[in-house]
């Protein structure tokens, strides 16, 4: 069962979200975790048109939930009894939300998640984009649940995305009438009496500068929409930052809203154990009065408001720049003329990209220094405006790792901020109040640090939890530091299954593989050269251990060479930021998640990024992982690292590479759960012409492709028990149009041995001489079948069938496989000789007429082949045959 839901007290924006949803996931059920605002409520009550099919959630069986819909939160705490389901194995978690991160939120499979006016326009820009139709009542629901969220665009929350949205829904026939008539209410008389109150008790504070107003009123019953009551209030008087507080029954409600930067009213309200975004946000508190919680808010605001500075307070100007037509050697000189380690690439007088330093001289290195800047420029990269605040700087130049901040007006390059300047700046600020936000994000220089026991608590199993508790133990006692990296941690983010542990040491990975095997009697192979280790447990468990390590290559497509290193270097010489992730191991820091290269940014948002802009060059075979990562995932490449790719192709770069690399890399592309869809991308890259020119992905491939991995499909469910190579079945669909001759290129070029090579060609010509005599003769008696069929592998048999378009010869193979391959003869040479028929040449023939005729169905035991023996060869006979 699917379920939809959203939060308690929900609201338009969470009933549009849950109605667009539906169209997405057509079979689930509508619940609603708790109450509805009164708004909402009245909706039900008054509109007679509109038809909703909800369960109660107490009708709901939550043991058959398999996967669950949230809409407008990810917050476990905002979902009532639905809080646990979200969290049970074996629960699929979809999350579409508008809303900050909070530190408790929810992880999905799949996650829609962006900063916009309303989440029901994410899921408008997903219906536009599947072209889902909408009727124009649920188009007018939908357009109900924007026009509240962004306060008819006029919240500064709104964004671009929304009015987008909007536009999808009024083509989709939305009626502003009515959404019109629904928004705007009449307020009762307690609404007034409660308005009025909170017009009198306004009082204006300043904050660091900043003005702040608190206005408080209270009420002996429950009165319904407080929040509009505030933005009448904030409207009516032009504030800024309101914090309105009302008490009513037994509780303090807080609706706070905001229009500067300088007040993150989302952050404010958290602290009193509500949420919501940096402009508008509430929170709902017991156990306080409200002079108590008029003087909490202010202590709150003391440690929390902060006056912003800009970036064109910070930045430098004029900036030095490099036109993209200049050579790497040109943008060199200017960096050692100048002194600085990024230069802003022009092009026709805007800005087109950064090229740092390290760049330049890896590209020098290995012999580019010729090339033009804009084959190695970063292209994708944040800029700011004069006006944007230092805050927003420095996420950027911290969060995403750039050094370099470009500063632009009207898209004109009028200064730069770099990682120097904000260091700078933050040093000088280091009297501000231990609270503000700026003191807390000082240690964000460092790697991004996540702590997620938690995630590996549920995700693994107490061996494995146990296994990396006494790694870090061990190292510990050894005065290192160890790490899990790689695939590992990437796929424990993802919540995938995978426990192909690596681990890297800072220190000597060999000492302390030596010191594990000892401990947990175990196998072990070291290699001293890369100072790496692989530890075999009885269980069957294998793990490997790393000394960390950096990497460098002599030139374009060369083997790295290896030299030691630290925890940032050694991820830092990955192929892609999903898999330069480290989770410490050590007692005091166990599960710690360490993120130099903003790898849980780019898992986030299911991205496939490199680290560096040599990457390709360095090691073309990255490509192939690239896109094998991108099927297999469902992760997108980014922008930048799609334009290199097409560079280092461009650059023919794989015809440097040693056919025993470029067959192991076509191998692993082969092996992958959607074989063709990795080739058909290799065609788009235009890499198949590295293996063959005449290798193909046309409709007539793709269709023989499919076939193979249904008889694949069919043949495993079969649990035969006999291996075949699933790579090598496909291979043979890859290559199926391709000459005798060019086949033998292609080998030759993949660089296989002579003996492999004449194997391959040989059974490929048998396959189709047999399926071509299989579908001429109209009938074949099932032992001609089985020696017709028995000289061929198990995988030149499974790429005949699937390619065969004759059902007869499928028919045949599939009674071949399940029928008769298993047949066997009882009796044995000893029977045999025991019988007086002494051992030689005659015994073939004996055996294959038994076999024969058991395939026949002339024999059925081992009785019956006996008197057939006895019947059929005369010993005598057999005797002169010796």
């Amino acid at each position: 069962m699917d379920v939809i839901t959203t939060h308690v007290n929900a609201d338009f924006d969470s009933l549009a979200s849950m109605l667009a949803a539906k169209k997405l996931y057509p079979q689930a059920v509508l619940v609603f975790p708790g109450s509805q605002e009164k708004n909402l409520r009245d909706f039900f009550i008054q509109s007679t048109f509109y038809v909703f099919e909800t369960e109660r959630i107490k009708n709901i069986n939550l043991d058959d939930v398999r996967r669950l819909i949230l809409v407008d939160t990810r917050q476990p705490g905002r979902i009532g009894k639905l809080a646990k389901l979200a969290q049970r194995p074996g629960v699929e978690v979809h999350i579409f939300d508008h809303h900050p991160a909070s530190p408790d939120d929810l992880r999905g499979k799949v996650e829609h998640i962006r900063e916009v006016g309303a989440t029901m326009t994410i899921l408008a820009h997903i219906l536009k984009e599947k072209k889902i139709p909408l009727s124009a009542e649920e188009a007018t629901v939908m357009a109900l649940g924007l026009y509240e969220d962004t306060g008819s665009f006029t919240f500064s929350s709104t964004t671009t995305e929304d009015y987008e949205a909007a536009a999808f829904l009024l083509s989709q026939g939305a009626n502003l009438n009515t959404v019109s008539s629904l928004i705007t209410r009449e307020i009762t008389s307690e609404q007034i009496s409660l308005l009025n109150e909170l017009i009198q008790t306004a009082t204006r504070y300043t904050v660091k500068g900043v003005e702040v107003v608190i206005a408080k009123a209270s009420s002996n019953k429950y009165v319904g929409d407080f929040a509009l009551l505030v933005h009448k209030l904030r409207d009516m008087e032009n504030i800024n930052v309101l914090f309105a507080l009302a008490e009513m029954e037994d509780r303090i409600y807080l609706v706070a809203r905001s229009n500067l930067e300088e007040v993150n009213v989302g952050e404010i309200a958290a602290a009193f154990g509500g949420g919501g975004h940096p402009t508008a946000a509430s929170a709902t508190i017991k156990g306080l009065n409200l002079p108590q919680v008029e003087e909490k808010l202010l202590s709150y605001l003391e440690g929390r408001v902060h006056p912003v500075r800009l970036a064109r307070d910070l930045m430098s100007f004029p900036v030095k720049s490099v036109e993209a037509t200049e050579t790497i050697e040109r943008a060199g000189e200017l960096l050692t003329r100048y002194n600085i380690n990024v230069l802003p690439v022009m092009d026709k007088g805007k800005i087109a990209g950064l090229i740092s330093r390290q760049v330049i001289e890896k590209a020098a290195f290995h012999g580019f220094k010729n090339s033009p800047i804009r084959d190695y420029m970063s292209s994708e990269f944040a800029s700011v405006h004069p006006r944007t605040a230092l805050s927003k700087v420095q996420d950027l130049i911290v969060g995403n790792n750039q050094r370099f901040l470009p500063v632009l007006e009207k898209d004109n390059l009028v200064g730069a901020i770099t990682r120097t300047d904000l260091l700078r700046w933050l040093y000088t600020s280091a009297n501000r109040p231990p609270h503000t936000l700026v003191e807390q994000d000082l240690s964000s220089i460092q790697p991004k640090k996540k702590w997620i026991l938690q995630l590996m608590e549920e995700r693994l199993p107490l061996g494995v939890l146990a296994l990396l508790k006494t790694i870090g133990e061990k190292s510990q006692e050894m005065g290192f530091q160890v790490y899990t990296v790689g695939g590992f941690v990437r796929d424990l983010i993802l919540r995938y299954e995978n426990y192909d542990i690596d681990v890297v040491v800072e220190g000597e990975g060999i000492q302390l593989a030596q010191a594990l095997a000892e401990e947990g009697k175990c196998e072990i192979q070291a290699h001293k050269k890369f100072g790496t280790a692989t530890l075999f447990f009885p269980q069957g468990r294998r793990l490997d251990v790393a000394t960390a390590r950096l990497e460098y290559y002599d030139h374009p497509a060369a083997l790295p060479r290896v030299e030691h290193s630290s925890i940032k270097l050694d991820l830092f010489r990955r192929d892609f930021t999903v898999n330069a992730l480290a989770v410490h191991l050590n007692p005091q820091n166990f599960g710690e998640l360490i993120d130099f290269f903003g790898g849980q940014k780019d898992i986030k948002e299911r991205r496939i990024r490199v680290l560096h802009n040599l990457s390709f060059v360095e090691d073309p075979t990255r490509i192939f992982r690239a896109l094998r990562f991108e099927q297999r995932i469902g992760f997108q490449i980014a922008k930048h690292t799609h334009m290199l790719m097409e560079n280092a192709v461009r650059m023919e770069l794989f015809g440097r590479l040693s056919g025993k690399r470029l067959f192991q890399e076509l191998v692993l592309c082969l092996k992958e759960e959607k074989p063709f869809a990795v080739i058909k991308r290799l065609a788009d890259y235009g890499l198949l012409k590295f293996f063959h020119p005449k290798l193909k992905t046309d409709r007539g491939v793709e269709n023989l492709f499919q076939r193979l991995e249904s008889v694949l499909s069919w043949y495993n469910l079969l649990f035969t028990g006999e291996r075949y190579e699933r790579w090598l079945v496909v291979f043979l669909g890859l290559v199926d149009n391709l000459t005798e001759k060019e086949l033998q290129e292609l080998l030759s070029r993949l660089s296989l041995s002579e003996k492999f090579r004449a194997a391959l060609l040989q059974h490929r010509r048998m396959a189709n001489q047999v399926v071509d005599r299989m579908a001429r003769l109209s009938f074949l008696r099932r032992s001609e079948i089985y020696f017709l069929l028995n000289p061929l592998p198990t995988d030149f048999l499974l790429f005949a069938m699937g390619k065969t378009d004759s059902e007869e010869v499928k028919k045949a193979l599939s009674l071949y496989f399940t029928g008769l391959k298993p047949t066997k003869v009882s009796l044995s040479g000893k029977d045999l000789n025991r019988m007086g028929y002494p051992p030689g040449p005659i015994y073939t023939e004996i055996f294959q007429d038994l076999l024969r005729a058991r395939l026949d169905g002339k024999l059925h035991s081992q009785q019956e082949e006996v008197e057939y023996v006895q019947q059929k060869f005369s010993k005598q006979e057999t005797r002169l045959r010796v």
